[in-house]
């Protein structure tokens, strides 16, 4: 009997939206309007120039938010695509806590729960950390389904990127507030006939073209 051929290795570049004006001091969420700064518009530009030396990429998919958008353009323009939106790479819905300062968040007293056991933890008003991490899993399955045996870049947020990381290391979501996700950074995680392999997280300078499967 013929051997079954294993399926091809589909890898995803996570990449997290540029620094906007408001980065480490609000909770923007899926708030409308907000664009990024012009630190965070380099930032773009250095990702895309980072993933353009890359021998393939076959599609770019973004958030619907404008700074997850604005990420993407000069990355998908780079290699002549045209970024696509996903829905599932969306920010976390932060609920009644949108828009409000950071510094203020840190003194209520949910907000130890959030960074010791936010799978128990469900925003007012918005969506639970575990609902954040099945979604954004679903999304990435439906993109490594899309694009067998290629590459793909999806541009989204901090907390779903970081919950992701975690799905794909088989880290618990209670421990996930440990992983760190800067802005612009690049994840790699590529799926094979085993499953996810983590080959790189939060990469934000050299060369990509040297990432692969051990």
């Amino acid at each position: 009997m013929a051997k079954r051929a294993a399926p091809p290795v589909t890898t995803i570049l996570l990449v997290r939206h540029g620094q906007t004006p408001t980065t480490g001091k609000v909770l923007p969420g899926r708030a409308r309007g907000l664009h990024l700064a012009d630190a965070g518009v380099a930032q773009a530009e250095r990702a895309a120039e980072r993933i353009a030396a890359l021998r393939q990429v076959d599609a770019v998919y973004c958030s619907p938010l404008e700074r997850a958008r604005e990420t993407a353009a000069p990355i998908a323009r780079a290699r002549g695509l045209r970024p696509k939106v996903e829905p599932g790479l969306l920010e976390c819905d932060f609920g009644d806590w949108t828009g409000r300062e950071l510094k203020q968040l840190m003194k209520l007293p949910e907000w130890g729960t959030v960074q010791r056991s936010p799978s128990t933890f469900r925003f007012p008003g918005g969506e639970s950390f575990s609902e954040m991490q099945h979604r954004i899993v679903g999304a990435l399955e439906r993109l490594r389904a899309a694009h067998p045996g290629g590459t793909v870049v999806a541009v989204s947020h901090a907390d779903p990127i970081k919950a992701a990381i975690a799905h794909a290391v088989g880290t618990p979501l209670d421990l996930f507030q440990r992983i760190v996700v800067s802005t612009c950074s690049i994840t790699a995680i590529a799926w094979s006939a085993g499953g996810p392999i983590v080959l790189t997280v939060n990469s934000t300078g050299g060369p990509l073209s040297e990432l692969q499967p051990s």
